[in-house]
């Protein structure tokens, strides 16, 4: 059974619990670390009614202290002393050696350790010493002296442990935040200097942070669209469609956007559109779901396509008409003039002529080759009409090679006068007639061309198997074929839909302007028909 405090005691219980529950107080009101160091010497002085405090904080070599506060010292040693942290070498580095409470009864018998000069200098007798715990190693020691014998209780050593925990738990605190800002920091660098847009949105689609280069890339402040929701940033469809993909997502799991990238429409604050990757990922944080979208604006990366596209479809045309014109010129005069001979040498009955027929032959088989070569370089013709024409050979020749019936049907004159974009269409309808074919199995395949005002619509139907149902079309996992219709779709400025259902065929239509900008998804006349 504990024997009962006497009156002294209790004062000195009370005191102590009192000092302890304001120290407490203190360090809560988030004060700076300094501050609560020096509150903490001047408590433990009180409260122990001691002479000298001191708070030695470990360096980071680990090989001495710094003394960070203290009271009853002389000038110029708090916060610049320097104390030995190894364990004989001074009284903090036996505590924190030790790693338990340190009582001194009397420092000039002391065997322990090594008595500093300065200890010696301020004329200390007892003490009292303690840890102040870390969370990983220690952070260094709180000690109490007093310059007359004095005895320490068990009181007095849970009191000033007590003290050091709460410095302790002010550090880590500290420690933790200083480490928070530092990472916050280093994250908004990295955000702020990568040359993509990120963004992040709640689970309702509503903005949470734009970084600089996303307000580079769509023209709007981080301010004007914090909290607003992101379609604010897409054109029509995709402003529509975006809180039904979030839904969708939310409710099935089934992922459309989520961590897949792709290319989309981008709409800028002066309402301008133009092409841009985005990749979307999910992230949990504090139980809550938000996405970061990485968006880089490839413009310039088109533009590039196109230009290169551009020669080489100039390039293409050259070879074809110099295979055309030239060569194949000279053979068609070259197999004329054999045959002349050949005739001529059969009149005369010479033994030579059948050789001369068969090389007229030969000349006749390489003329149709060439012309055969020059068609494969130039598909469409360079008249404007051409593409109406082309499509027409391309179902007469898909007649014949596939054994389906294939027809072209023209709604409309429809003038085409760039001729990269009638090729890019003609490859379009000539990719989607050999996917019904071969993948989907069809027996009869529709291909239509529309126009009007400066839009063309260029339409394959077909009534073979469909894309199996979970197959997202929209995905670079659809098939060769579909990617390269989307990727020439996209070198042109058109909106290409794909339309399929299982066991019931497919539509697809591809929507271009013939000049301007390209053709936002769905948002014009020939779009969704």
């Amino acid at each position: 059974m504990a024997k009962p405090l006497d009156a002294a005691q209790s004062l000195s219980a009370r005191r102590q619990q009192a000092a302890v529950a304001r120290l407490g107080l203190f360090a809560l009101q988030s004060r700076a670390l300094g501050e609560v160091m020096e509150e903490t010497v001047r408590v433990v002085v009180e409260a122990l009614e001691v002479d000298l405090c001191t708070v030695l904080t470990l360096q980071k070599d680990a090989g001495s202290f710094l003394v960070r506060a203290g009271h009853g010292w002389e000038d110029g040693v708090v916060g610049h002393a320097v104390v030995p942290a190894g364990p004989k070498e001074s009284l903090a580095g036996y505590t924190l050696a030790y790693g338990k409470p340190v009582i001194i009864d009397g420092l000039a018998k002391e065997a322990r350790f090594h008595v500093t000069q300065r200890l010696l200098d301020h004329q200390i007798v007892s003490g009292l010493s303690v840890v102040i715990e870390g969370e990983e190693e220690p952070y260094g020691v709180l000690a109490a002296h007093t310059t007359l014998p004095r005895g320490f209780d068990q009181a007095d050593v849970h009191f000033l442990q007590t003290a050091a925990n709460v410095l302790a738990g002010v550090i880590e605190r500290k420690r933790v935040a200083d480490a928070l800002r530092e990472s916050e920091a280093m994250a908004r660098a990295v955000l702020d200097t990568t040359v993509d847009g990120i963004i992040t949105i709640d689970e309702h689609g509503n903005i949470e942070s734009f970084n600089a280069a996303a307000e580079r890339i769509f023209g709007y402040t981080a301010g004007e669209v914090h909290g607003k929701n992101v379609h604010v940033l897409m054109p029509p469809p995709y402003k529509e469609e975006h809180d039904e993909y979030l839904q969708s997502y939310r409710d099935t799991g089934r992922r459309k956007i989520i961590g897949i990238g792709r290319e989309v429409v981008g709409r800028r604050k002066d309402g301008s559109t133009f092409p841009l990757d985005l990749a979307v990922s999910e992230v949990y944080l504090n139980e809550r779901r938000i996405f970061t979208g990485v968006v880089r604006d490839i413009t310039d990366r088109r533009r590039l396509e196109h230009e290169i596209l551009r020669i080489s479809d100039q390039e293409r045309r050259r070879i074809g008409q110099d295979l055309h014109d030239g060569l194949g010129q000279m053979l068609t005069g070259i197999g004329l003039i054999t045959r002349n001979l050949a005739r001529k040498l059969s009149l005369r009955d010479e033994a030579h002529a059948a050789e001369v027929a068969e090389i007229a032959e030969l000349l006749k088989e390489a003329d149709e080759f060439a012309r055969a070569l020059a068609r494969g370089l130039v598909p469409v013709d360079l008249e404007t009409s051409g593409l109406r024409y082309a499509l027409q050979r391309l179902a007469v020749g898909a007649e014949k090679l596939f054994g389906i019936r294939c027809t072209f049907e023209e709604m409309g004159n429809v003038l085409v006068e760039d001729h990269s974009l009638a090729t890019h269409l003609f490859r379009i309808a000539q990719e989607a007639v050999s996917n019904a074919v071969k993948h989907g199995r069809a027996e009869h395949v529709k291909i239509s061309l529309a126009g009007g005002g400066d839009l063309t619509r260029l339409r394959i139907r077909d009534d073979g198997m469909g894309f199996p149902a979970d197959v997202d079309l929209d995905s670079n996992h659809a098939g060769m074929g579909v990617r390269i219709m989307r990727h020439r779709a996209r070198i042109i400025g058109a909106h290409i839909e794909i339309a399929s259902q299982e066991e019931d065929g497919t539509t697809i239509t591809c929507t271009v302007r013939d000049h301007g900008a390209p053709i936002p998804a769905g948002g014009e006349e020939y779009g969704r028909n």
